[in-house]
């Protein structure tokens, strides 16, 4: 069957209600569905374009959003698409992972070749941002004259049917080390794991804030010092704790509270998307290792089949973690005499005098 792709910017409510339609019949990642999508829209104001592939009865067979800005260069800005992005880094900020097109379930292949047409008949772009995708994703066929990798992280996971085989005793399936760590630092909170405490829609705020209260001073580009984030996080949490695709967990022992998650649930994968801690007690607490510890004993308990710490390279990440796999962020760049003329003249900068 025939597709077709065209770009568009339809009304709110009208984006809401096909982007849902078509994620009933999709097996996209949780960062393609309505909760995340719909929560970026509505806190930060953006207006992406649709880029939408329809079949011939005009239904959407795929949906991406689209935005458009100058990325700055040496010589000027040069204007930039972004997959599901708006190019403005402020508005960026909740950083999408798992990237790609929102297709039907079976015809990701034919979609993938309709969306990429429809990408290279538009020119007001010379680059095109693609954000945490899948190394092996087919957007990267899009024909190019250069294509950069930008950054590769891992993804570090724990397998819960691991944890599950034996018996429960995550720490076992870890390093030495980091079993050492963990347990000095149960025997520094009293003995055990804390609690896990699950948020209702009434703990949303007040968490919240406790949660940007752990976090204030920690480093110079804190993204809880951003209100437009803030408002994010609040507002994803509200959607999505009633389906249970949010949870806003809390960890507290008898000394009190220990940290705070926010975490997706999607198709059996629980991912840790922010953190927060309260103070080490001692110089060789953790409070983190204990309360991540503490979600994968909550995760394994429900029959889930990972818990991803998302991507990031952090040290903790893959202490805890038993598994991994990857994203990729990449730039692809179609011909332009305008490149092509900076990159001369970089080349031309380089040279020595005397050349």
């Amino acid at each position: 069957m025939t597709l077709s792709a065209i770009f568009s910017q339809p009304d709110r409510a009208t984006l809401a209600e096909r982007w849902q339609a078509l994620e009933a019949r999709s097996d996209g990642s949780f960062f393609l569905g309505w909760t995340w999508v719909g929560a970026w829209l509505d806190s930060y104001g953006v207006r992406p374009d649709l880029l939408a592939v329809t079949d011939a009865a005009g239904q959407d067979v795929a949906l991406a959003l689209v935005g458009h800005a100058m990325r700055p260069r040496l010589l000027g800005g040069v204007a930039t698409l972004s997959l599901n992005q708006s190019g403005d880094p402020q508005a960026d900020r909740p950083y999408v992972e798992y990237n790609g097109l929102l297709v039907e379930a079976g015809r990701e292949a034919e979609a993938t070749v309709a969306a990429l047409a429809a990408l290279a008949r538009r020119r007001d772009w010379r680059a095109l941002t693609l954000s945490g995708i899948a190394p092996d994703s087919s957007l990267l066929g899009l024909p190019a004259r250069r294509r950069i990798r930008v950054d590769v992280s891992p993804v570090y996971q724990v397998d819960l049917d691991a944890v599950r085989v034996a018996d429960g005793d995550y720490l076992s399936l870890l390093s030495a080390n980091t079993r050492s760590q963990i347990r000095r630092a149960m025997k520094d909170h009293g003995g055990p794991l804390p609690d896990v405490a699950i948020g209702g829609l009434d703990d949303v705020i007040p968490w919240l804030e406790e949660m940007a209260a752990f976090n204030g001073g920690r480093h110079a580009d804190n993204a809880w010092d951003d209100a437009g984030f803030r408002s994010f996080v609040g507002t994803i949490c509200a959607r999505g704790l009633p389906s249970g695709a949010v949870e806003l967990l809390r960890f507290a022992d008898a000394g009190g509270v220990v940290g705070l998650l926010v975490n997706f649930v999607h198709r059996g994968v629980a991912m840790n998307y922010q953190s927060a801690f309260a103070a080490a007690r001692t110089a060789k607490d953790k409070p983190g290792l204990l309360c991540h510890a503490a979600a994968v004993g909550h995760y394994a308990g429900r029959g889930l089949s990972r818990y991803s710490l998302l991507a990031g390279k952090d040290r903790y990440k893959q202490s805890l973690a038993t598994c991994e796999e990857s994203l990729e962020w990449w730039v692809l760049e179609r011909f332009s005499p305008r490149l092509e003329a900076e990159a001369l003249l970089r080349r031309l900068l380089r040279r020595p005098a005397s050349a």
